[in-house]
């Protein structure tokens, strides 16, 4: 059984997909007034926001319990409206060796796809797949959309 792996989910989303790429790439700190029940905080370390190689810490609950990551920012593509982190410290890490999360929003008129990957490694075959980490990235991005609906 291979310890690495590759998780990809899409989500239709009704409002701009510049909205969600701008909020999660460049504005992740407005993520706790979006959704302040899943996300409590973010904050930048290193860099400024939405730039290649800052640094940035979530505080956030994820299956009943709160946790803490810092990411550092891996690749953005304005055009492509993709963004790709690496989680680099904290809860996350104590399950994997690595895990890269990637976000990336393909427009067209109304219809706007928002994919996620994610690129893993397990700490061992113990470990589930990022199954509810996925769920609740999928849940984050409904919230945004709800958010830009109101």
């Amino acid at each position: 059984m291979s310890l690495k792996g590759k998780k990809v989910s899409e989500i239709n989303i009704k409002c701009e997909g510049n909205v969600f790429h701008e909020i999660f790439g460049h504005k992740p700190h407005r993520m706790s007034s979006i959704c302040p029940y899943k996300i409590q905080n973010v904050n930048i370390h290193e860099g400024e926001w939405g730039t290649v190689g800052s640094v940035n810490s979530w505080n956030f609950t994820h299956d009943g319990k709160e946790k803490v990551v810092k990411e550092i920012v891996e690749e953005i593509d304005e055009e492509k409206k993709l963004i790709k982190k690496k989680i680099i410290e904290g809860d996350l890490l104590e399950d994997y060796k690595s895990l890269y999360i990637t976000a990336h929003v393909e427009t067209n008129g109304e219809n706007n796809l928002v994919t996620w990957i994610m690129e893993y490694e397990k700490k061992n075959a113990n470990v589930a797949d990022p199954h509810t980490l996925m769920e609740f990235a999928l849940n984050l991005t409904k919230d945004v959309e709800a958010h830009h609906f109101k």
